[in-house]
Formats: C-alpha cells, sequence, structure tokens
C-alpha cells in the first residue's frame, strides 16, 4: 500500500437541479432533523442517475455515485467519457474545489490542477506574478520559485509577455503559462482536464512530453482527462471509463480505449438520415456488409460499404468517397467513386453505391467511416458524415501479421463498384 498516492472510496456526489438548496423551508428543516439525529440526508435515497439525454424525474441527480480506484506513485491514469459523464466533478473533488457528498479521496503530498482555462490565475496580476501566486499555493519558497521561473517561462513561450497582466493574454497563451507552471513547480499529483485541447499541436506535443517525463523520470503521478484518444494511449498507462456518475470499465489503457469507442459505437453500426430532405442532394444511408453480417468481420474477409445518395437535381460530376479509420481517427482507406466511372447523379432520384473490398486487412480494433458527397466539377461539398458505422474487427482464423492493432491495412485486390437507381 506504501505506492499508493491516491485512494478513492466510495466516492458520490448529488446535486439538485433547477435551484441552490432544498427549495423549501419544510425540505431544509427535514435535512437539518435528521443530521442533528446521525442519520443520513433522506434526499440522498431519491437520486436519479446522471443521464443527461433523459428527462429529469426527480430533482436531485447523482453526478457521480460509488467511484472506486487506486492511482499509485508514477502513474499515469486516463479518465475517459462522454460530455457530462463526470470527469470534471471527479476533477474537482479530487482538486479539494468541492467536497463529496459521500465516500472520501485519500491522497498524499501536493496537488496541482489544470481544470479549465485560467485556473488559479489572478487575471490583474502579470504572468511571473502569477508563477510565485501559483507556487505559493502549492507551499513552495520564494526562493525555490525562483530557481524554476526561468524554466517556466521558456517551456510557455510567453518570455515576451510574462511582464504583461493575464487578463491580456490569449486563451491559449493563458494555458501555456498554466500548463508550465503546473508540471515545473513539481507538485506530487498533477491534475489535468481537456484545457490542453486550447493549445496548438505544437504545444500538446510538448505538454505530453513534459507529463511523460514528470511521471517516468520524476516520480510523479498525472490524472489526464481528455477526448482525444490518441493522446490518452500514448500518455497514460491506466485508464478508467466513466458514464452517468459511475465507473463502468478499469484497467490497462488500450483495452479501456477499445471498450470505450466500441460502447460507444453499439447504436451507430447503420446510418439512416433521420433528418432526411428532399429539397438538398445528400446523403440517405450509409450501411457496412461484415463477414458476420452484424459489426463484427473477420480479418482477410470481403467487406461492404453501400451509400445511397439523393439527388434534388442533375449533379454535372458527381462524387461520392469514404475513409476507414482507425480508433485514433486515423484514416487507413480512401475509396473515391466519380460519375465518369460509374454514371450517376445526372438525374433526379435516389442512387445506391456498393463498394467492394476483396479480403481486407484490416488489424483487430474499432474501426468507422467517414463519408462525403460532392459536385467534382464545382467543387461544392453537398454532403458529409462523419464517424459513422463503427464495426470490429477479429482475426478469427489466427492468420498472423506482425503490425500492432489498428495501425495497418494491406490489400491484395481492387476496389469494386456496383450502382443501382430509383425514382
Amino acid at each position: 500500500m506504501s505506492d499508493i498516492i491516491l485512494k478513492v472510496e466510495n466516492l458520490s456526489k448529488q446535486y439538485r437541479l433547477g435551484v441552490i438548496g432544498t427549495g423549501t423551508v419544510k425540505d431544509d428543516l427535514k435535512r437539518w432533523w435528521y443530521g442533528v439525529r446521525g442519520k443520513p440526508d433522506p434526499f440522498q435515497k431519491i437520486g436519479e442517475e446522471n443521464d443527461r439525454t433523459a428527462k429529469a424525474k426527480s430533482n436531485y441527480v447523482w453526478a457521480l455515485k460509488d467511484i472506486n480506484f487506486e492511482v499509485k506513485q508514477g502513474e499515469v491514469l486516463g479518465i475517459i467519457g462522454k460530455n457530462g459523464a463526470g470527469k470534471s466533478t471527479l476533477l474537482k473533488i479530487l482538486s479539494k474545489i468541492t467536497s463529496p457528498t459521500t465516500g472520501c479521496v485519500k491522497s498524499k503530498g501536493t496537488v496541482a490542477s489544470l481544470l479549465e482555462v485560467g485556473t488559479g490565475f489572478h487575471a490583474e496580476l502579470t504572468g511571473r506574478e502569477n508563477i510565485y501566486l501559483n507556487g505559493a499555493i502549492l507551499g513552495m519558497t520564494k526562493k525555490e520559485i525562483a530557481s524554476k521561473i526561468d524554466e517556466i517561462i521558456e517551456f510557455s513561450g510567453c518570455e515576451r509577455y510574462i511582464d504583461t497582466p493575464v487578463k491580456r493574454y490569449s486563451s491559449g497563451m493563458t494555458v501555456r503559462l498554466a500548463f508550465a507552471v503546473a508540471a515545473f513547480l513539481e507538485p506530487d499529483i498533477l491534475i489535468i482536464d481537456e484545457v490542453l485541447a486550447v493549445g496548438d499541436a505544437e504545444f500538446q506535443k510538448k505538454a505530453i512530453g513534459k507529463m511523460q517525463d514528470i511521471s517516468r523520470g520524476g516520480g510523479r503521478t498525472v490524472l489526464f482527462v481528455s477526448h482525444n484518444m490518441a493522446a490518452v494511449k500514448k500518455l497514460c498507462t491506466r485508464a478508467v471509463i466513466l458514464e452517468n456518475g459511475i465507473v463502468t470499465y478499469k484497467g490497462e489503457v488500450n483495452k479501456v480505449v477499445e471498450k470505450y469507442l466500441s460502447n460507444d459505437s453499439e447504436n451507430n453500426f447503420i446510418y439512416e438520415n433521420n433528418d432526411f430532405d428532399i429539397t438538398k442532394s445528400s446523403i440517405k444511408s450509409i450501411k457496412v456488409f461484415t463477414s458476420t453480417g452484424g459489426k463484427i468481420h473477420d480479418f482477410n474477409e470481403d467487406l461492404e460499404v453501400q451509400i445511397e445518395v439523393y439527388c434534388n437535381q442533375e449533379i454535372k460530376q458527381a462524387a461520392v468517397s469514404y475513409q476507414i479509420l482507425n480508433f485514433d481517427n486515423i484514416p487507413v482507406i480512401h475509396e473515391l467513386i466519380l460519375s465518369q466511372e460509374v454514371e450517376f447523379g445526372k438525374k433526379k432520384g435516389f442512387f445506391k453505391l456498393t463498394s467492394k473490398i476483396r479480403k481486407i486487412k484490416l488489424y483487430q480494433g474499432v474501426y468507422k467511416l467517414n463519408v462525403y458527397f460532392a459536385d467534382n466539377y464545382t467543387k461544392v461539398k453537398l454532403d458529409e458524415k462523419i464517424e459513422v458505422c463503427y464495426f470490429d474487427i477479429i482475426n478469427k482464423n489466427k492468420r498472423p501479421y506482425y503490425w500492432q492493432a489498428g495501425s495497418a491495412i494491406y490489400k491484395e485486390d481492387h476496389t469494386s463498384w456496383q450502382l443501382s437507381y430509383k425514382e
């Protein structure tokens, strides 16, 4: 247990929807009367699960419910989940910004948090003054901060504006400086929310490299929340999935990310345009026909993609294309069909295009499609559907291959296209 630096036990957080407090004097008195008798809050019994997509039936909601996990010293833990899953609430409790309703958090050492742009910064103070302020909050002496201030300023890239009030910084500059302060002042536990998404690509790369250095080289612990699965996989060793305020899965990072993306795709295997508008040329439906007939496809088997488009008028040079992306959102296949090759789009109506890729060797993992419909003559994009029709590749027959899962593709034969039409 000595290497456990953070332990979360039966952590729950309840909120009342709509207003602050219990809403009535009667409810306040009831809560007070239960409290003086040492009984649990009566309103904790009636809270609902934190499903933001469902209509509320109660005035109380559990933002978090019975969260349990441990983090070892020097470990980088990824926390992933959809918007509204409870990630930010969890980090605010871990940072001691807010308190839990039930349960507890046990930690060792200092904690630094970067939860939103400008966290812990005073807008009227300069960048330099804010570095000293943040260091003092972390319990460092002025001498200790001064010994690192040059590194902080250089890493942030804000040297020219370091003596300018932070209120005049852009959001990107603020994040750069805030991250540099949090990282170089060497807290025992560093908590990072999605704020790095505000920075540019170069800074994100630097930030991830720095987090790797402070965890592996410095033995410090990092909790990292992001919707960028590639960054989570690159940085983290373990991860947990939060869904509606509940931890639904935890373990080794690659397995957790694949589980998260697979769960996210369960209702997204076939795309149907429910808001179809006959006044516009658009994509009507997209279907993936796998070797199993469901969302599972076998390695080295034929794969079909069927795309139905609607033309509300003649399109001079219709073009349909699709990308197959791996779970890092990296395209591994791109297929294109033009009306010069298979005549479609020359009149009003529905055109169903079927693309067949023979013996496709996509490696094990979760995949999805980006689909595009355009007029190649005018270069006008008529419609697009992004990240639809998820499916899983498995290696049922255990054919040998030598690349990392989801990272490569090998095609033996060319892709063929077929067309059908109806008015």
